[in-house]
């Protein structure tokens, strides 16, 4: 099955910028009620994904300079990333998708230029494999 049959695309994705400030950051993931999302370069191509876990460490480590208020003032390009969200190229195999998806909650998607296209959400690739869980306990009855 193609990759593009599960794409959520980059226009119905959250993202954010290098360039974003971790106030910005911050909200984004707030309003939307997500854990983590994808970062994008100025070029479009596929950064990295940076978590609540990622912002939060940071402030705690810099040494009390840091905090909700004055998070208007730092760079996200400034935090390092813990986790390495690996993409998939959008003519990669389903089984190259589904070894990603078993330690990632999205796998993010670029073209062949590295530019980001979109996600695959997790729970889609847990419904595609019950389908084929559940053809085959229907064909061993």
């Amino acid at each position: 099955m193609n990759i593009a049959f599960f794409l959520l695309p980059k226009q119905e994705v959250v993202t954010v910028t290098m360039d974003s400030t971790l106030r910005q950051t911050l909200e984004r993931m707030e309003y939307h009620r997500y854990t983590a999302v994808p970062i994008l370069s100025k070029d479009g191509t596929y950064a990295g994904t940076v978590t609540e876990g990622d912002l939060l460490w940071h402030m705690k480590n810099s040494s009390g300079k840091m905090n909700f208020e004055n998070a208007s003032k730092f760079l996200l390009k400034d935090v390092p990333l813990k986790v390495n969200n690996k993409p998939v190229s959008i003519d990669a195999n389903m089984e190259d998708l589904i070894n990603l998806a078993k330690v990632q909650n999205f796998v993010p998607v670029v073209d062949d230029m590295n530019r980001f296209i979109g996600i695959v959400r997790r729970s889609q690739i847990i419904e595609y494999c019950e389908r084929f869980v559940s053809k085959e306990s229907m064909n061993s009855r």
